[in-house]
């Protein structure tokens, strides 16, 4: 039949393209991990937790509250860790049923000894004193429903994340991603006049070294905003757009900022944003840009670069403007 000497020629050429389509697929849905979009389409939000030191430092409350208005996640729950964590948990309790989001589950993980204050005790103290759930095992269910599809965004110390990962491994391996505050690369914390200052032992994992070092051998997709990247400061125009905002979420963090100051000595008034990078990246990994590197712990809690394979995606700047206009533009929406 006339032709038909072309036909081994026309299914090979269907073969490469058909092996073509699936192998660009492939490298599309490797991407959106990446960049953290689902690939359900832009009306799916991913599925979250949040791991939280809340009731020290600030800048746990404003993360919290841009992920609250950040429709791109769905919060499964906030679990809590380091310290006095039912005492936290209060607070997590008084903030959401204030902001008419009781609905989210709040759990506390395991103790730990600490003599850090507790800045924002007098707002958790309004809250009833309930026994909240094991936050490990939260986190760890939490996990078995929703296998892959979990984002954990991790801004505390890592004990609760410590204790998941020893009772279960291979549920916490199931995790999609952990994007964590965490970390110092070349930059420490900076000097009181903004001086840059070599890098330091970072308080979340300073804290704990151990937890550090398990949640990196762990074989999850770990993605580090460090202090190189979330130095960003909330200077008083911005303090002011906040505060006199007037909403629900607001109103919380004008509380809890005020206690924050009351019970901290010596430190500026405007509050150092690291936390809130972390959720940003979770749903704009563009304001806060990657590169692959391999991080050890050191026992101290210093997170050092060495050669081998990455085994995390370190953001090392961030837009600081651009971070600033979005969670004015989402906590203080006009």
């Amino acid at each position: 039949m006339a032709g038909m000497k072309n036909v081994p020629q026309f299914f090979a050429s269907a073969l490469v393209f058909l092996m073509g389509g699936l192998m660009f697929q492939g490298t599309e849905r490797s991407c959106r991990a990446q960049d953290g979009q689902t690939g359900q389409g832009s009306a799916q939000p991913q599925l979250v937790l949040i791991d939280t030191d809340i009731g020290d430092d600030i800048d746990d409350a404003f993360a919290l509250a841009l992920a609250l208005r950040s429709p791109e996640l769905k919060i499964l729950g906030v679990t809590t860790t380091f310290g006095d964590t039912e005492m936290r948990a209060r607070l997590l309790d008084r903030y959401l049923k204030a902001v008419g989001r009781s609905d989210i589950p709040v759990a506390a993980g395991p103790p730990s000894k600490t003599d850090n204050v507790l800045t924002q005790r007098a707002y958790a103290l309004q809250a009833p004193a309930v026994v909240h759930a094991d936050g490990a095992a939260f986190l760890l269910d939490q996990i078995r429903k929703h296998p892959e599809e979990i984002t954990l965004i991790a801004i505390g110390p890592l004990f609760t994340v410590q204790a998941a990962l020893s009772r279960d491994p291979d549920t916490f391996r199931k995790l999609k991603r952990v994007v964590m505050m965490g970390g110092s690369i070349e930059r420490g914390y900076d000097g009181k006049d903004g001086q840059r200052r070599p890098p330091d032992a970072e308080w979340n994992i300073n804290r704990n070294p151990a937890g550090a070092q398990a949640l990196l051998a762990a074989g999850v997709p770990i993605f580090m905003m460090p202090l190189d990247s979330t130095q960003i400061h909330l200077q008083a125009p911005e303090r002011k757009a906040i505060f006199s905002h007037g909403s629900p979420l607001t109103d919380q963090l004008t509380l809890l900022y005020h206690q924050w100051m009351a019970g901290t000595e010596s430190h500026s008034p405007a509050p150092t944003l690291f936390d809130p990078v972390a959720v940003t990246y979770t749903f704009r990994p563009d304001l806060c840009p990657t590169k692959p590197l391999r991080i050890e712990v050191d026992d101290k809690g210093f997170t050092r670069p060495v050669a081998g394979e990455p085994n995390v995606q370190v953001c090392m700047q961030s837009d600081e403007q651009g971070f600033l206009k979005l969670l004015l533009d989402r906590i203080a929406e006009k």
